[in-house]
């Protein structure tokens, strides 16, 4: 179940990066790969509201748990629900941003992760969790309390993950994409272009593929 922000659901006329990873699973395993959730839109920028199904590929399995301006603060509270009714196995999370940016500090922040992790975790004891970094946007460029909150909290995620990892529910910290860059890999120096999915999908995949053997290394 890919979980996140404006940068997992993305807007109106995008793959999106849950699309690159479904390709990328599906040629892993030679067939047809589920991703579940139980939301399917787009964002659609002019009316403000997740309604659109404006994919710029629709043919995939179009499920997540993602929110334009939704952060750790909001999905803790739906991640058992959403758990439980999909059943989902693994947990694809790319959250933070928006609640450093508006609503938590690093500290605040890590506390919803603790609630978002117990609460997945009730709902599937064994759920598995690969969450990755904050990756600083154009904000952290011009604001230096912004990307020191966003540098805080990416420690004490690294450092959440560690404490709460468990055989048979892991945690699983991926690396931030050493290559991205804001100007070449998003549209608005925050959402993703299409190298920028392509990256982000990779960053997920390749923690999968060397930490638990999921799925092969990533190729575009």
């Amino acid at each position: 179940m890919p979980v996140g922000d404006s940068m997992t659901i993305g807007s109106a006329g995008e793959h999106t990066w849950r699309y690159r990873m479904w390709q990328h699973l599906c040629r892993s395993y030679g067939g047809s790969f589920t991703l579940v959730g139980p939301r399917e839109t787009l964002h659609d920028k002019l009316a403000d509201a997740p309604t659109s199904y404006a994919y710029a590929d629709p043919d995939f399995p179009r499920a997540h748990l993602a929110g334009w301006g939704e952060g750790w603060l909001h999905m803790a509270p739906l991640i058992g629900e959403a758990v439980r009714s999909c059943r989902a196995d693994v947990l694809l999370v790319s959250l933070g941003l928006i609640d450093l940016g508006f609503y938590t500090n690093a500290e605040q922040t890590a506390e919803n992760v603790r609630a978002f992790a117990a609460e997945a975790r009730a709902a599937n004891r064994r759920v598995r969790m690969v969450w990755l970094p904050v990756i600083p946007n154009v904000r952290a460029q011009s604001d230096p309390a912004f990307a020191a909150e966003v540098a805080r909290f990416n420690e004490l995620l690294a450092k959440t993950a560690a404490d709460l990892d468990e055989s048979g529910s892991p945690v699983l910290l991926a690396s931030a994409p050493p290559s991205y860059d804001i100007d070449a890999d998003t549209y608005d120096g925050t959402h993703p272009n299409d190298s920028g999915e392509h990256k982000i999908a990779a960053a997920f995949a390749e923690a999968m593929h060397q930490a638990w053997d999921l799925g092969e290394s990533y190729e575009e």
